[in-house]
């Protein structure tokens, strides 16, 4: 990677702000303040229902600044038959635009060279997804994650997604980013990135009206250089989610 890449990791809370009002022209307005080449976000897909994107895949593609990756998996919705024959009649489109709510949109210019979902260990439906991306003409591993409230899982999550990078096929640099929900800084499910990866210093991020804590992280392998980092403290991210949005430049 000969320049600078954005990255930016968001735990957007199902596009719910602190007005409790659903509003996915917020989530977009934020992500557009912080400008990211790539974006992975939690709770990007309702949890009930037809558990269909919190932002409407029209909406993004009218917006034009990011395309989703298509994971090319679906959650099993109840009537999903008729629900597909509803969206044909009424010209919608409920589907998930991730996988157990973590999703990753890149702009238009950053290519998409492979994807997966990941299955997590845990009591409660949790996943991954990893996106193997071509950009500035290198490639590069983003891994989008919401790890569980517990410590224990957590840690067996982490060791399931390390492992799965371990598996893929091809070698390239590997950033890891979302909400650890881990408090401590050098223990817990960190502890087992095992100095093949450092932290970006961006601070506390939750929660949005008071920042104390930093559960949500980017983590970037030793072969990444992190040039800044930092919270998104704009005035519509305090409004959009219970979580401001976090950003680090990097470089090979």
């Amino acid at each position: 990677m000969s320049s600078c890449i954005t990255l930016a990791s968001y735990n957007m809370h199902k596009a719910v702000g602190l007005d409790g009002r659903r509003d996915p022209h917020r989530v977009l307005k934020v992500l557009q303040e912080i400008d990211a080449d790539i974006v992975a976000l939690q709770e990007a897909d309702k949890r009930v229902g037809g558990r269909g994107s919190t932002v409407p895949h029209e909406l993004i593609d009218s917006h034009g600044m990011y395309k989703p990756v298509h994971l090319g998996v679906r959650h099993k919705r109840v009537f999903d038959k008729a629900r597909r024959h509803a969206d044909r009649l009424l010209k919608v489109n409920t589907r998930n635009i991730g996988w157990h709510g973590n999703a990753i949109l890149v702009k238009r210019h950053v290519g998409v060279l492979d994807c997966a979902a990941l299955e997590l260990p845990t009591l409660e439906p949790r996943g991954a997804v990893i996106a193997e991306l071509l950009i500035n003409e290198k490639p590069l591993r983003v891994v989008g994650m919401h790890l569980d409230l517990s410590g224990l899982w957590r840690r067996r999550q982490m060791r399931a997604i390390l492992e799965a990078i371990e598996r893929r096929p091809q070698k390239m640099p590997t950033v890891l980013m979302g909400d650890t929900n881990e408090w401590r800084t050098e223990a817990g499910c960190l502890k087992d990135l095992d100095g093949q990866f450092h932290l970006a210093p961006t601070g506390p991020s939750f929660h949005a009206r008071h920042p104390v804590a930093t559960l949500d992280r980017i983590i970037v392998h030793k072969d990444l250089n992190i040039e800044a980092a930092g919270v998104h403290m704009s005035a519509a991210a305090r409004r959009a989610s219970d979580h401001l949005p976090i950003w680090a430049r990097v470089t090979a």
